[in-house]
């Protein structure tokens, strides 16, 4: 079922939100249950294991997602079905590849690679949710590729569920063994999510499209590959420099839990202290600011497609405009999560995690969160333009910034893991500019700064009030009473204020889906 750019991307907005719920929902129960100590192991192997699946996939959602949208502009199912074929084989063949050496290698990587030798445990359990993610992700990005947003938004919703029923019941059960254990547990409950959310998606592709499936399956594959070399050529010409881009990415995210502990250490802290430092910056302060990311996800997985396919029929008008949408949507709703992050930032990590210090550098990283939002559209419509070998540029430039500032400014006693902070604020500011200088260099893309300059007056008025009504109005209640009341009608302020400056009028409104007609009425237009 084909969906608008605008239908698609509020589809995976919701469902993006109710996952983030689930998911950081998940995610303090398990911190509560192992501590900061556990947490810090968990983060120690996660960025590898994101980094092999990065690895595996091989761009390949990417890739597959733009020529999809091409294909079905031209109206050829068989290039869609060759498109999808080669995209399953490339990702098996690295899958096995991976696995077999990770399985093989996990011992010397765990001894060369982490400071805390229980990572090995972990290492191993989290081994078979690389074949299954790679899989999704391929079959994910040939439904965006047909702009059919709903199989990637209930699989992932579903996959959510499946790890958030097993995750407690995982890690209580190895708790008794040692933390190392329970970490695994909680690894191991990734993989049942994960093949929940496979399967499910595999029925949509057949229950789609049987004929389509039974054509995929008939099809020789060695008769195919050969038929396809100009098709597998234009899959690694999008693929490969956006592998080398995440691969970028995810080898700094790798080095991060080696550079961190180790420049504490350096800086004077013993092991466990070091440890437990980073799974309060990367286990508990990173996942708050990464939240609202779910909205920057949904608006690049259906903007990757919406721009190719406009550019692919040569419309420049609708390229800029779909580019400009997601900004736009972008600051709207990132906006006031910057701000409720920076205002409630210490009172929000009392709350969820009984650790006020976490708070601390939540409220450092908040204000640059505005960039973060950012990144991954401008990124994906740079990657629909066939520009995805400037996004790995970027990324190559910012991640080297990163990784250097952050053990040198780490390793200085004076910062401790406030460096950390510091650099990752520099790396993410630095990748947004970079993205969007490009964006304006190679199609003349601008934005037009009043309607920003108003959201951005919305913001400091929400601020204001926010904290004022914390400090002020709500002081005798609870800390989450307090919290859910300042952060309710500060949100109020900042929606009205869209409405009064006419950031949000009644065209925009229509456009949401369901309820979009019936809200339009109490609006102005713009």
């Amino acid at each position: 079922m084909r969906q608008s750019f605008l239908y698609g991307t509020v589809i995976l907005i919701v469902s993006g939100a109710i996952t983030k719920i689930l998911g950081f929902a998940n995610r303090i129960v398990f911190s509560r249950i192992i501590g900061a100590e556990g947490v810090g192991l968990y983060q120690m192997v996660v960025p590898i294991l994101y980094f092999l699946i990065t690895l595996t996939t091989f761009g390949l959602p990417v890739a597959i997602a733009k020529q999809v949208a091409e294909t079905e502009a031209a109206r050829d199912p068989k290039q869609t079905r060759r498109v999808l074929l080669l995209s399953l084989l490339i990702t098996g063949g690295i899958s096995l590849v991976v696995c077999l050496l990770l399985f093989l290698s996990a011992r010397w990587l765990t001894q060369w690679l982490f400071t805390d030798p229980r990572a090995y445990i972990v290492l191993l359990a989290a081994i078979p949710v690389i074949p299954i993610a790679s899989f999704s992700s391929v079959l994910r990005g040939y439904f965006q590729g047909k702009h059919n947003m709903i199989p990637t938004a209930a699989s992932q919703l579903l996959e959510q569920i499946v790890r958030m029923v097993l995750v407690v019941v995982m890690t209580l059960s190895f708790l008794d063994r040692g933390v190392e254990y329970a970490t695994a547990g909680a690894v191991a409950s990734i993989i049942f999510g994960e093949a929940a959310g496979l399967l499910y998606i595999i029925w949509q592709y057949r229950r789609g499209s049987k004929q389509t499936a039974e054509k995929l399956i008939r099809t020789p594959v060695f008769t195919s590959l050969q038929q396809s070399r100009d098709t597998l050529w234009q899959l690694l010409s999008v693929s490969f420099p956006v592998t080398m881009s995440r691969l970028v990415g995810s080898i700094a995210y790798v080095l991060e839990p080696m550079v961190v502990p180790f420049a504490l250490i350096y800086a004077g802290f013993q092991i466990a202290e070091a440890t437990s430092l980073y799974g309060q910056f990367a286990g508990m302060a990173v996942p708050l600011l990464l939240f609202p990311t779910f909205l920057t996800y949904s608006l690049s997985v259906s903007l990757v497609p919406a721009v190719a396919e406009a550019a692919f029929q040569k419309n420049s008008r609708m390229v800029h405009r779909r580019i400009y949408q997601s900004m736009r949507i972008t600051l709207v709703i990132g906006a006031p999560c910057t701000v409720l992050l920076y205002v409630f930032a210490e009172p929000l990590c009392q709350l969820l995690y009984g650790d006020p210090a976490v708070g601390i550098l939540l409220k450092e990283l908040a204000p640059f969160s505005v960039f973060l939002f950012f990144q991954a559209p401008l990124a994906a419509a740079l990657q629909g333009l066939d520009q995805a070998n400037v996004v790995f540029r970027n990324t190559f430039i910012s991640a080297i910034v990163k990784t250097v500032a952050m053990f040198v400014i780490t390793a200085q006693p004076a910062f401790g893991i406030h460096g950390a902070v510091i650099a990752l604020n520099l790396g993410i500011t630095l990748t947004t500019l970079l993205h969007f200088a490009s964006l304006m260099k190679g199609i003349g893309f601008t934005i037009q700064f009043s309607d920003f300059a108003k959201i951005g007056a919305a913001m400091f008025a929400m601020g204001y009030s926010g904290s004022y009504m914390a400090n002020y109005w709500f002081t005798n209640l609870t800390i989450g009473q307090s919290l859910l009341f300042s952060s309710f009608f500060s949100s109020l302020l900042y929606l009205l204020l869209l409405i009064a400056l006419r950031i949000l009028g009644k065209q925009d409104v229509a456009r949401i889906p369901w309820v979009g007609e019936q809200l339009a009425l109490f609006f102005p237009r713009r």
